[in-house]
């Protein structure tokens, strides 16, 4: 079957083609009136913008690439949601797509990314990615990569993220205010920087209140809700149990909880509970979760609003290092000893 063209469209309405062209594009020279008549006989006649043809012109897709370990993460959908909104408030398309945690994977999106032309690169890196030498062809051609939340940490690139280690060396504090002397760490892949970082300050608020740092009491673990009913059995079968735990997401920390309610243990009497990202289940598990509010959405506008305004000519994401976004402790129940 024949394409519909501007021309067919032009013939139907009595008006130039330059006009029908103008009117799809929503130019501010055509009137409402004959935007709303050209737009509902190119609908009626299955009118196709030729984006291929107009990519071709303008070398711009006015589509953004998007990686991230993975999309069933609460955080993680916040962001993207902040994301979408400025992306499309600009008139930019996603192509959103997930490592599932593998380097192996990211190197396969990126490829793909690349190879549908994106204008930009929006990354968050896989829990087990060691190096970046997989975005070299966006470098090359001078296609920009900006990187949020996990990063690499030892290349010069942009990036926007939070204080991982104050946060973490803040919520050991607060467990600390509490009375805890026997304080574990859960945590994940040691290879990702925002994990590095928790337990960096983890390790330091331990130091500077004299208290010994134990290798013992760090646990690395998927930080899965199933991955806590593991953790929580450990703790059980622990001669000496801690009295305090600083578990590096929510939906681990809820696991853990529910394991340790079940046994009797009371929270947070016996073994006051942190953990971070401030995810809905931080607020439905009982005692409320005492965690970290990290702004994802808030995150996400600023990530695509950086990147729109580098493509628009308004900044310069080569003269952006770090970004550190604000974030907060929210002390809450399971960690509050009356």
């Amino acid at each position: 079957m024949k394409e519909v063209t501007i021309y067919d469209i032009a013939r139907e309405t009595g008006v130039s083609p330059a006009t029908v062209s103008r009117a799809l594009k929503n130019n501010p020279a055509i009137s409402d009136k004959v935007k709303r008549k050209i737009k509902e006989k190119a609908e009626s006649m299955g009118y196709r913008t030729n984006t291929f043809a107009s990519n071709l012109r303008t070398k711009r897709t006015d589509t953004l690439g998007i990686i991230v370990p993975r999309l069933d993460s609460n955080f993680m959908s916040t962001v993207l949601a902040g994301i979408e909104k400025v992306a499309n408030e600009n008139g930019y398309n996603l192509i959103i797509t997930q490592s599932f945690e593998s380097q192996k994977k990211e190197v396969s999106n990126s490829v793909t990314l690349f190879n549908s032309r994106v204008d930009g690169l929006i990354v968050s890196l896989s829990s087990d990615s060691t190096d970046i030498s997989h975005f070299k062809r966006y470098f090359d051609k001078h296609i920009p990569v900006l990187f949020f939340d996990r990063v690499c940490t030892r290349f010069d690139c942009a990036n926007v993220v939070i204080d991982n280690t104050k946060l973490g060396y803040e919520t050991t504090m607060h467990l600390i205010a509490q009375g805890c002397t026997r304080i574990l760490h859960v945590t994940g892949n040691q290879n990702c920087n925002v994990y590095t970082e928790r337990h960096n300050g983890y390790k330091t608020a331990l130091l500077e209140n004299n208290f010994q740092y134990d290798p013992s009491l760090v646990i690395e673990t998927g930080l899965k809700i199933d991955d806590g009913s593991d953790i929580a059995n450990k703790i059980l079968e622990m001669d000496i149990m801690p009295d305090g735990l600083f578990i590096a997401n929510d939906a681990c920390a809820a696991g853990v909880m529910s394991v340790l309610k079940a046994k009797g243990i009371k929270i947070p009497e016996d073994i006051a509970i942190a953990g971070f990202n401030n995810d809905p289940i931080s607020r439905l598990v009982e005692p409320p979760l005492t965690t970290v509010n990290y702004p994802g959405y808030d995150m996400g506008e600023m990530v695509a609003k950086l990147m729109i305004n580098h493509l628009k000519g308004i900044s310069d994401l080569n003269m952006t290092n770090r970004i550190i976004m604000k974030a907060d402790l929210l002390i809450r129940d399971s960690s509050v000893r009356k």
